[in-house]
């Protein structure tokens, strides 16, 4: 980890590149809007922003579809106008990391055109004969290619772990073409190191060799680019969207995120805290009522067993990181739960000891916008609309909310409707809003290393409230629920009070109103 320390210490901030900030007035976020709103991110406290596929791509599945991955996307800017906007950021102590498509591109990717032209290439995985879920060359080649997720986003060959003579187009992982992709990621990883770019958050992390029983060839080749970066770009990170920490970070990565899938329990860790099934939800999910809901029927158990599986796999190698959303899952604020709840969710957020990633807007409680038309592959089923997490920043309390000087018709998704809707600018004027409560938390966890992802924590009670120890010195209790709740006090507790509402302490009882929060100290 020498070298990419700040990465364990960070506070994440993810960037959905079309909706934050419009610079040049066409409806769609750009480099020159995040520039612009760079002082927001400083005035924060985050130290590290991701941002979703910013390539050129044809956004069938919203940039996550790449033609070229050594150039961006019109729509942002220039590869100038990114490397203007890392250096900027750069000044003000925030890194940028990109968003890296390393299992597929798109369908219009020369490489792509190529292959469906030769049949001696081998970039992609292609049989001579019909497969279950395999498409049809759309080129001179005959033959079906397999695609990793739409039909338009051709795997590229990182090879099989298990070959088969009767299936020849299972390719052996050091066959010529995967070799030529693993090269290939170097290079587009390089490229991006040279224009200030501190890392890549890796899509689809473990779909590169196929059939691969445990991910051991999987683990083999993030290993080595792994040696590779620790060699050539030992200050850079490479983060795993996998799902599974316990099995990635072992594997090579700096980190990995609690997602809404993974692991051995299908993302169940982080559906337990935050899904309340109004937004975001895949049919096979089991409806189970989530810790951080107000009437308090859920349960902290299936969150900690996985995150003490993730904290000692990771020990010594790398972290978790504990999100607060994702373009592909529900904000906090989602269906009944109100802005009201969300202290209580950041509290725990940002003093458990993972690294927290905030999703943008989720700081001043944006809402999941439910009923949006599919856009750019945002439907991924009768009740997953990922564009409901996907609507531009509010910044202000005008009728455009400060993202655009565009036609409201022209935004890259409607704004959120409602007249109540928080803006940045409304929040930074009340000391008392969630945006200054999640600054001051941010604030608090910076000054506090006790606090951070590197201390020890001790529970002292898992239902309601939650109470544990951060370092021997810091209390945190966090009571998510409508009720009141209370804790008889055993022993010695540190008592002077740092940060919070609605929690009390005395030498025999531990009191905590509804949706309450708070940090003490010695």
């Amino acid at each position: 980890m020498v070298g990419t320390e700040w990465a364990s210490d960070a506070v994440l901030y993810q960037i959905y590149p079309q909706s934050f900030a419009d610079g040049d007035g066409d409806g769609i976020g750009d480099f020159a809007g995040l520039t612009e709103r760079l002082e927001y991110l400083r005035w924060l406290g985050v130290d590290a922003v991701w941002l979703n596929p910013c390539f050129a791509s044809p956004f069938g599945d919203a940039g996550y579809d790449v033609a070229d991955f050594l150039t961006t996307a019109p729509r942002y800017g220039t590869p100038e106008d990114l490397a203007k906007f890392t250096d900027a950021a750069r000044r003000v102590g925030i890194r940028v990391l990109l968003d890296l498509v390393a299992g597929h591109t798109s369908d219009r990717h020369p490489w792509f055109v190529r292959s469906a032209a030769d049949p001696s290439d081998h970039r992609y995985v292609w049989a001579d004969r019909p497969a279950p879920g395999y498409v049809a060359s759309p080129g001179s080649r005959p033959g079906w290619y397999r695609p990793n997720f739409f039909d338009f986003q051709p795997a590229l060959n990182f090879g099989y772990a298990r070959t088969d003579p009767a299936e020849p187009w299972r390719q052996p992982v050091d066959a010529e073409g995967p070799r030529a992709n693993r090269a290939a990621l170097r290079e587009i990883m390089a490229h991006w190191f040279a224009l200030g770019v501190s890392g890549f958050r890796v899509d689809m992390a473990s779909s590169l060799v196929k059939d691969d029983p445990g991910f051991v060839e999987t683990g083999r080749l993030w290993r080595e680019m792994r040696a590779w970066m620790d060699a050539n770009h030992p200050d850079n990170v490479i983060l795993a969207e996998w799902g599974d920490p316990a099995r990635s970070v072992p594997m090579g990565f700096h980190g990995d995120f609690f997602l809404q899938f993974g692991g051995p329990n299908d993302g169940a860790a982080l559906r337990s805290l935050w899904n309340n099934a109004a937004g975001t939800v895949h049919e096979e999910w089991p409806a189970e009522p989530c810790y951080f809901d107000a009437e308090g029927r859920g349960s902290m158990r299936p969150f900690l067993a996985e995150w003490e599986r993730a904290a000692k796999a990771a020990a010594g190698h790398g972290f978790a990181s504990l999100p607060t959303a994702n373009h592909d899952f529900s904000r906090l604020a989602c269906g009944p739960r109100t802005r009201e709840q969300l202290a209580a969710a950041f509290t725990f957020q940002l003093t458990w000891p993972t690294v927290p990633a905030i999703y943008y807007g989720d700081e001043i409680g944006m809402r999941f916008v439910p009923g949006l038309p599919d856009t750019e592959g945002s439907v991924l089923g009768p009740r997953y609309n990922r564009a409901g997490s996907r609507t531009p920043m509010q910044w202000d309390a005008t009728a455009d909310a400060g993202f655009s000087t565009a036609p409201a018709e022209e935004f890259y998704l409607p704004l959120d409707p409602s007249p109540d809707r928080p803006d940045v600018a409304s929040q930074r004027a009340d000391e008392s809003s969630l945006l200054h409560q999640v600054r001051e938390l941010i604030a608090l966890r910076r000054a506090h290393p006790g606090l951070g992802a590197h201390a020890p924590v001790e529970l002292l009670h898992t239902g309601y409230p939650l109470a544990y120890l951060r370092g021997e010195r810091y209390l945190v209790v966090v009571n998510p629920r409508r009720t009141p709740a209370c804790l008889p006090v055993e022993r010695e507790l540190p008592g002077r009070p740092l940060f919070g509402r609605g929690v009390s302490l005395t030498h025999s009882v531990l009191r905590a109103e509804g949706f309450s929060y708070a940090v003490f100290t010695h």
